[in-house]
């Protein structure tokens, strides 16, 4: 049998056909040909080109519950809802970006970066949310689920926009002050920020298209979703000092932005007042220096292996609540596994 797993190729044939959709839902209103241009090329340079994990955990979700191949209008539906957490992404990069002064994006730059862009990104940000809207109203708006779908893209948006709140007040790359960080502070972010919409997102879309949605199967998954997706983020810190650059496809920088990750909050919990004051001293600064120091001082501390002890517990801990999963509402704990196949161990 075929595994159970959506090509990267097919997921990707559904989308010229959105982009014709949202063509259409411009020319409705009589767009001039210059701006229709426009807003094709935004949708084009920020939504296809990730690695599109996100979106293809939807039809893979419905796959693994189901335990079949998808029919072709399965399919169809269920890479456009993939595709709708696609746009949410592309919306959140184009303006993290910005707010964050970021120069590079999936090796080119910024989009606001690029020629005659700029501020006007603002804008197009804007048109890649109200993008998932109008998808999702031409596609779904007879389905049972349609405004679950609607609810769910916006309380997911909001619970995104209230971690990156707390990131940037937390820690603006112009004001290092380490008091301001603590582990209960990033543990709201990374949840908020990235766990909602990465790991929850993705299987509650497919639940609810088919109509498996109860409260007990949508409630089983962020048990396990949610702290899945905080490990992830926390593995993500880890490389960010750690992974090969080769590997990651970019060059850390979280200690130079003053990033409140979990290695300066572990370090933060552990250091010394000597030690302490080299981190005030260093962290957060534009300097190769200063970043060395750092560095040095996480390498005295030993993050390294206390991040392997965290990733072995918390795993262990993932493992027995998938072990707990009760399919009797038809949910799966193969819906889960994949999920961590694809993140323990990675080193990108």
């Amino acid at each position: 049998m075929a595994a159970l797993k959506t090509s990267r190729a097919d997921f990707e044939s559904v989308w010229p056909s959105l982009v014709t959709d949202l063509q259409e839902a411009a020319k409705k209103y009589n767009i001039p040909q210059n701006a229709l241009e426009w807003f094709t090329k935004s949708l084009e340079a920020n939504t296809p080109g990730g690695k599109l994990n996100r979106g293809l955990s939807v039809p893979d979700t419905a796959m693994q519950i189901l335990k079949r191949q998808l029919s072709p209008e399965e399919h169809r539906d269920l890479s456009t809802l993939g595709w709708l957490i696609e746009l949410l992404q592309a919306f959140f990069l184009v303006s993290d970006d910005i707010m964050d002064s970021s120069v590079t994006r999936r090796g080119q730059p910024c989009w606001y970066r690029q020629p005659k862009v700029g501020m006007i990104a603002i804008n197009d940000a804007f048109m890649l949310e109200a993008a998932i809207y109008l998808i999702l109203k031409k596609h779904f708006r007879s389905h049972p689920a349609y405004i679950d779908f609607v609810e769910l893209f916006h309380e997911v948006t909001w619970q995104t926009e209230l971690g990156q709140l707390c990131d940037l007040i937390t820690a603006p790359e112009d004001d290092v002050n380490l008091n301001n960080f603590d582990m209960n502070k990033y543990t709201f972010i990374v949840i908020y920020k990235t766990a909602y919409y990465s790991f929850y997102l993705p299987v509650a879309l497919a639940l609810m298209y088919m109509q498996l949605a109860t409260p007990k199967n949508l409630k089983q998954a962020e048990d396990i979703l949610i702290p899945m997706g905080e490990y992830f983020q926390i593995q993500d810190d880890y490389l960010d000092a750690y992974g090969d650059p080769a590997h990651i496809g970019k060059i850390g920088t979280d200690i130079k932005d003053n990033k409140c990750g979990w290695l300066i909050n572990q370090a933060l919990l552990i250091a010394t007042p000597e030690q302490r004051k080299i981190l005030d001293d260093n962290y957060g600064q534009k300097d190769d220096a200063k970043e060395a120091k750092v560095k040095a001082l996480y390498k005295e501390l030993e993050l390294e292996p206390r991040y392997q002890a965290y990733e072995e517990k918390r795993v262990g801990e993932i493992r027995q609540l998938i072990a707990n999963v009760d399919e009797s509402e038809g949910l799966r704990k193969e819906v889960f596994e994949s999920f961590l196949a694809k993140i323990y161990k990675r080193n990108k």
